[in-house]
């Protein structure tokens, strides 16, 4: 960081308190995610094929691709500070139906919808977040911001996980010591609304409202808007293709980890194999999203977040196609070490790229868009490594398969890039010559 540094960022009260709502928001997020995901995926009272992993993977992220439009919409037409609240207090409720559900042996649609719904509000609430972050934090230190607010609560929703896998060992890995697990995890979003409760009326934006006053007029028009607003800024549009890029190949590699994890790796000294070896995958992940915030504001500055980009996906890609040579425990948490970071880094730059490149009025329909479509797309990986992937998860093919998606993103990076410079040249020459005339 520059002089401003960390301690200054800190000492700025209104972005203290917005770090503080998302810590303790996906605190509570990660420890959700991580119960259900034990009750399902490592229930010994369930079982778990390569299709039922996937569907549970697509329950915890489909419905905010359903209803971001919405949270788009809400965004840029609510006092933000009003909606942080509700949306936390109603994640309460959500949680409580859904481990009222687990504990007694619910199993199919309805827990997968009542645990999408918890999802996708807390996804709106994360939009909410990272839209307000302007109003609190000056626009020349959004990268640094970006890296303490996005790196850190990642870091602390990985933590809320290993707390859940942790405390599965005192109640137990069955419906009801799952179902104890989960209420616990609401308490995440009770401590987030109080705190959310806190902000001043207005502090957060939307400095203006043009949207229009039926919800269902503006969520039509807030798809287009928000799209017209990405495409007409090369830079937000090509951070997006390469996260797209990136969260395609988490996909496969996500359901392949879990796969391997609970039907192939075996228990080796340190290394775990279960449950107790994603715990060991999550602690490692935290470690890269924390050299990911060691490394983006240095590289961002001095390279600038394009070649950031680039550098980052090149990373992944390559590390994606060493894997198949050797997948082993040690490799498959090194490479969760560098392809969570290599990740982590290009969410930084596309975060901070929509936060000082796309107008306030737009910005939470951006976002919203944003998280839909990464979401669907990790959604869509996933399926489609399902359908191809052994029930073990041994499957090199579809680790290569992850690596092209990263070498593809850089191509669809750069052929955005270059109509940025193109688009430049061609208003230059029009600038010279009216001059001339």
């Amino acid at each position: 960081m520059d002089r401003l540094g960390l301690r200054g960022l800190l000492g700025t009260r209104g972005f203290r308190r917005l770090l503080a709502v998302r810590f303790t928001a996906q605190w509570g997020d990660g420890m959700f995610q991580a119960a259900l995901g034990g009750a399902v995926l490592f229930n010994p009272q369930r079982e778990a094929d390569p299709m039922a992993v996937a569907l549970g993977l697509a329950v915890l992220l489909l419905p905010y691709s359903i209803v971001g439009p919405f949270a788009g919409a809400l965004l840029d037409r609510w006092d933000r500070r009003r909606v942080l609240w509700a949306a936390n207090v109603l994640r309460v409720v959500l949680i409580l139906g859904v481990a009222a559900m687990v504990a007694t042996g619910v199993a199919g649609p309805a827990l997968y919808l009542g645990a999408l719904t918890v999802v996708g509000v807390t996804r709106f609430v994360l939009a909410g977040l990272s839209a307000s972050l302007p109003h609190v934090v000056v626009e020349r230190h959004l990268v640094e911001a970006n890296v303490v607010a996005a790196t850190a609560g990642a870091a602390v929703a990985a933590l809320g996980g290993a707390c859940a896998i942790g405390l599965r060992g005192v109640f137990g890995g069955d419906n009801l010591g799952s179902a104890i697990v989960t209420v616990l995890a609401s308490t995440g979003a009770v401590v987030a609304a109080v705190l959310a409760a806190g902000f001043r009326r207005g502090l957060l934006g939307p400095d203006r409202n043009t949207e229009a006053r039926r919800t269902l007029v503006a969520v039509a028009r807030g798809l287009v808007d928000g799209a017209r607003a990405t495409a007409a800024v090369p830079n937000v549009a090509s951070s997006f293709a390469a996260l797209v890029a990136h969260r395609l190949a988490f996909g496969i590699s996500t359901l392949l980890m879990l796969l391997l994890f609970r039907h192939y790796f075996v228990s080796n000294g340190l290394f775990k194999a279960g449950m107790a070896g994603i715990g060991e995958v999550v602690v490692v992940a935290a470690a890269g999203l924390g050299a990911a915030a060691l490394v983006t504001p240095w590289l961002a500055h001095r390279l600038g977040r394009p070649n950031t980009i680039r550098i980052s996906l090149v990373v992944a890609g390559v590390t994606m196609l060493v894997l198949p040579m050797a997948i082993t425990m040690p490799m498959a948490l090194l490479g969760s070490f560098i392809v969570t970071g290599a990740g982590q880094v290009i969410k930084l730059c596309a975060d901070a790229a929509v936060q000082s490149e796309i107008g306030d009025d737009r910005r939470g329909r951006v976002f919203a868009l944003y998280d839909a479509v990464f979401n669907m797309g990790y959604v869509v990986a996933v399926a489609a490594a399902a359908v191809l992937a052994p029930p073990n998860g041994y499957s090199p093919l579809l680790l290569v398969l992850a690596g092209a998606c990263y070498l593809v993103g850089v191509l669809g990076h750069e052929l955005l890039r270059r109509r940025s410079t193109s688009a430049s040249r061609a208003s230059e020459h029009t600038e010279s010559g009216i001059s001339a005339h």
